[in-house]
């Protein structure tokens, strides 16, 4: 009798933590301590059209606070926005309250992440006719390969605080908006975000107790470099999306430990380009010198065509609302397109070579600084 009244105790225990959690809605894990404050971090370029930034946060675990950089990430569907994470002190402890997508930014406790997102709704982009166009102010946007930008000026809190509530805490409050916000239809965050946690997760360079609550730069780039993974099936397939690397591109937007995956797209293929002959034969060297800007000016015109071509039919399935499995279909094509022509470039750089090979190697070797006879 003793038993089976301690396992109805047991039993109602559980039910009532379990009715508890519920009444918080999305909320996580919590704990005494007080996250770190936010660290300054330069945002990663956008990689390609339709990814909207989600804030890097501090996720908790069996090792402590650990840093998740921000991401670019694709929302689930057209029209969603991402209402980021927080921390919250509820009384006695501090609760994570999940971030999700929506029609509408929701509260996140007043926190200043920064890139638009100034603690109260979101100033980095919105969507118009079911494209989504970026304000440059806040966002790092190529704004020679994505063109749907604007520029207007947004006034961020400079506090770095990442919590809310509590001693030290933000002191921000719901308003009925962000509370009707809260009761809309929500979308969990996509594996993408959550691949990425898990990463920042193992990492022993993003915890708090390893970097005194300071990860290092080369830590929080490191582990941005799958940034804007996107979900298989989507408008990206699911490679990591590569920085354009073209020589229109300012030189801060350029990340070399982004350079080294195969392009998926022509926006994506570096601009070819030539390198100085030296047969030792000046008229030699022009007429070489000749060949090569003529086929690297017509290679790049072809990344140019595709590049152009793969943009109309990525448009084109945005406004048609193409199914998941369509995007896939065309990803696949995009991909083939951009491999099958940098093969043909390279092979075409190679037969280029080669026919300059003969003639430079037939001069004799002192016509060849690097090949001078030994002392």
């Amino acid at each position: 009798m003793r038993k089976l009244f301690a396992i109805r105790s047991l039993l109602f225990s559980v039910l009532l933590l379990a009715m508890a959690a519920a009444s918080f809605g999305q909320i996580g894990i919590s704990i005494t301590l007080a996250p770190p404050v936010l660290p300054v971090y330069e945002q990663p370029i956008c990689p390609t059209d339709g990814y909207l930034w989600t804030p890097g946060y501090w996720g908790y675990g069996d090792d402590g606070y650990y840093w998740v950089s921000g991401d670019w990430i694709q929302p689930p569907e057209i029209g969603f926005l991402w209402t980021p994470g927080y921390w919250g002190w509820g009384g006695d402890a501090y609760a994570f309250h999940e971030g999700y997508w929506g029609q509408t930014v929701g509260f996140y406790g007043g926190i200043s992440y920064g890139f638009g997102y100034t603690g109260n709704g979101y100033e980095g982009g919105r969507w118009d006719n079911g494209h989504f166009a970026y304000n440059t102010s806040v966002n790092r946007v190529n704004t020679t390969i994505i063109h749907n930008t604007y520029n207007t000026r947004v006034v961020e809190n400079t506090t770095r605080v990442s919590f809310n509530g509590g001693t030290g805490g933000v002191e921000a409050h719901a308003t009925a908006q962000q509370e009707a916000a809260g009761r809309e239809r929500h979308i969990s965050p996509v594996a993408a975000q959550t691949t990425h946690a898990q990463e920042a997760r193992s990492n022993p360079e993003l915890r708090a107790s390893s970097t005194n609550g300071h990860p290092s730069e080369a830590a929080v780039t490191k582990s941005q470099a799958g940034v804007a993974r996107p979900e298989a099936g989507n408008e990206r397939e699911a490679t990591p999306a590569k920085e354009p690397e073209r020589e229109n591109v300012a030189p801060t937007n350029v990340k070399p430990e982004e350079k080294a995956a195969p392009a998926a797209h022509a926006t994506e293929i570096a601009a070819h380009k030539t390198t100085a002959p030296n047969t030792g034969n000046a008229k030699t060297d022009q007429k070489y010198q000749q060949q090569q800007n003529s086929l690297v000016a017509k290679q790049n015109q072809d990344h140019q065509r595709l590049a152009q071509q793969q943009e109309k039919e990525h448009q084109q399935l945005t406004k048609n609302n193409a199914s998941a499995a369509q995007k896939q279909q065309v990803e696949q094509k995009h991909q083939q397109q951009t491999t099958q022509l940098e093969q043909k470039h390279t092979a075409q750089t190679q037969k280029a070579q080669t026919r300059q090979q003969p003639a430079a190697q037939s001069r004799p070797a002192e016509s060849h600084p690097a090949a001078a006879k030994p002392q």
